[in-house]
């Protein structure tokens, strides 16, 4: 049993002002495997404290200074990335072989690449060359609240304290308890690289205590969450009285438009891209929109790709896909997989219960709807699980209609080998981003959303700038 009570508050590892034991479960075996310590507010207090206390020094170091702090992170980081994949597969069940490959090379990834922003990144910048005395400087916003989810662990940490760190902010984290042990490990890396005292403070807890407080603390000047967009919209409210800035990545429900001249590989990669990491990504194509002509045929490789895909304890090695992150996930994927089954849809792979020869483990069958409307509920809500829905259409335009007709706009993606039609496609699917082709976004592209999506650009230069405040002054001396 791994016990991990303390929080690192101040450059040290204190025990919690109260007993608040709660267990982290192995979701491939339902065992507990740890336990940590929810805080209280006396932990959330003293932690926005220590934090509030470092920003004045740490607010005025060199940016050259704070950026070989990171260096020396991504270093230590490097080394314990074995750790890391270890501790992401034990809390939240992602395979091992996906743990060190994209779960800690998202974080690897992340750190790299914002070190590189941040080289390039002008602190004090020109209005225009016609206003010599005009400087439009960047200041780092304050103290930082952090509240991340159980998914992508070290995708979302290193998104928020990284450009954080290299901005001069000070900050709180609050990871997920259901997944704390990576964080935990985490922290331990920046207090061997020598993140000066208070200026990165962490402090487990759940989204009504910590979260909450958090949330509405008069000592945090921003709130940077991502995970569900229900608790994005109370932490928004929660922090409306002391007007912080909130910075938000919620859920999504993408849509993957599969026209009749896609490449042979486009509906088996939408389907691998949906089952990855279990369908636990807010960015997962969920919704498969084909054009009629080629829809029968989708569906059976849609069919045959979520039988082919393999299921198995996260702790052994190979291509397959592990658990849900805990019962109450399971709970909720097994409720709208019955609700696709109530209101009509065609259920052509998976469905309900545990695959073949998994009777402990929050394991669910990799699931595919077909004769989906957009109006069923596993069209309309994220179901976070390894489930699609696919949903026939006639014209371009219908394609596009349905593909907005949802409260979220994180991700879409398009499947065609008309450019003309790919140009179209970018500008009328209403997205924070857009895969064209099966192809990602390179380094240093903004990772948000619109609408219900989320408010907020992550990553790179963007990711800086969501951590500053623009300053404008008159008459600076002309150097």
């Amino acid at each position: 049993m791994i016990e991990k009570r303390q929080f690192y508050i101040n450059g040290a590892w204190v025990d919690p002002a109260a007993s608040r034991d709660f267990p982290v479960i192995d979701p491939s075996t339902e065992e507990e495997v740890a336990v940590i310590s929810l805080g209280d507010k006396a932990d959330t207090d003293a932690a926005v404290a220590a934090a509030n206390a470092a920003f004045e020094t740490w607010s005025q170091t060199d940016p050259a200074e704070r950026i070989a702090v990171v260096e020396k992170i991504l270093e230590i980081y490097n080394a314990r990335a074995e750790d890391m994949a270890q501790a992401m597969t034990t809390e939240m069940g992602a395979p091992l072989k996906l743990s060190r490959e994209d779960q800690v090379g998202a974080g690897s990834y992340h750190i790299k690449n914002f070190i590189r922003a941040a080289k390039e990144f002008d602190f004090v910048r020109m209005l225009r060359p016609d206003a010599p005395n005009d400087r439009i400087i960047l200041d780092p916003i304050g103290t930082v609240a952090m509240i991340t989810p159980w998914n992508w662990p070290m995708n979302q940490v290193t998104l928020k304290v990284i450009p954080a760190l290299l901005t001069g902010c000070t900050m709180v984290l609050k990871p997920s308890e259901i997944a704390p042990l990576s964080s935990i490990l985490f922290t331990e890396i920046l207090d061997e690289a020598g993140v000066p005292a208070g200026v990165y403070n962490m402090v487990n807890g759940d989204g009504v205590g910590v979260g909450s407080q958090l949330s509405a603390h008069p000592g945090v000047d921003m709130v940077s969450f991502t995970g569900s967009t229900r608790a994005g919209i109370a932490i928004s409210k929660a922090a409306a009285d002391t007007i912080k800035r909130v910075s938000l990545e919620l859920g999504g429900k993408g849509a993957n438009l599969v026209f009749a001249d896609a490449d042979e590989d486009a509906v088996r990669r939408g389907v691998a891209h949906m089952m990855e990491n279990t369908g636990q990504s807010c960015n997962a194509p969920s919704r498969m929109l084909v054009e009629r002509s080629i829809y029968d045929d989708a569906v059976e490789i849609a069919r045959e790709t979520a039988e082919n895909t393999g299921v198995a304890n996260a702790h052994d090695d190979g291509d397959h896909i592990g658990p849900l992150v805990s019962q109450m996930q399971w709970d909720k994927v097994q409720g709208l997989i019955q609700k696709g089954i109530d209101e009509g849809a065609r259920l052509v792979a998976g469905g309900l219960g545990r695959p073949d020869g998994l009777n402990r483990g929050y394991f669910a069958r990799p699931t595919v709807f077909a004769d989906v409307t957009n109006d069923m509920t596993i069209a309309r809500e994220e179901i976070f699980g390894p489930v699609l829905s696919m949903i026939p259409f006639d014209t371009e335009e219908e394609a596009v209609r349905i593909a907005n007709d949802t409260v979220y706009g994180l991700t879409n993606y398009a499947q065609t080998q008309d450019p003309d039609r790919l140009r179209r496609m970018a500008r009328k699917l209403r997205s924070g981003m857009i895969h064209l082709n099966g192809k990602s976004r390179s380094a240093g592209a903004p990772f948000g959303g619109i609408k219900q999506s989320g408010n907020s650009r992550e990553g790179g230069a963007w990711g800086l700038e969501d951590f500053v405040e623009v300053k404008a002054v008159g008459g600076y001396p002309a150097e």
